[in-house]
């Protein structure tokens, strides 16, 4: 009972999560913060998932595009990967743990270039929603993981 109260609680903030980026270009801390104290503190009784795992990948989730976003705007004067994204995939780790973050992060980066390439947006000044490609590679690892699904 309470993995499908925490699942169905993931899937809405993920859900208001990808509406708000999609209009604002933003993820609000007020949804993101949570989502990643809510990890830390349910996954380990619900999934079996060790606490240090689910640390690693909130910690090393934020820092990695961290990383990439500060890299990109010394290159470029633009930001390309905001703190709301960074945030996000910190929440993916605190849920997922560090070693399903490289599978969120392909299907997030798949679905978004995806996307780009759909509807034209090739031009450096194209700008896109990562995070509803975020959103989606998370459930799409919570739920086939079996920790979503059972």
């Amino acid at each position: 009972m309470v993995l499908w109260g925490a699942t169905c609680g993931l899937m809405l903030v993920l859900a208001a999560i990808t509406l708000i980026d999609l209009r604002s270009f933003r993820i609000p801390d007020l949804l993101s913060l949570p989502l990643i104290v809510a990890g830390i503190g349910l996954v380990p009784h619900i999934s079996g998932t060790p606490l240090h795992d689910l640390v690693i990948g909130a910690v090393g989730g934020f820092a990695v595009f961290w990383a990439i976003g500060a890299w990109y705007f010394r290159r470029t004067g633009v930001d390309g990967l905001g703190l709301g994204d960074a945030k996000m995939f910190a929440a993916a780790g605190a849920w997922l743990g560090w070693q399903a973050l490289p599978m969120v992060l392909l299907i997030a980066a798949a679905g978004g270039l995806g996307f780009a390439l759909l509807h034209g947006a090739t031009g450096r000044r194209s700008a896109i929603a990562f995070g509803p490609w975020l959103a989606l590679g998370f459930a799409a690892v919570w739920i086939t993981q079996g920790t979503g699904a059972a």
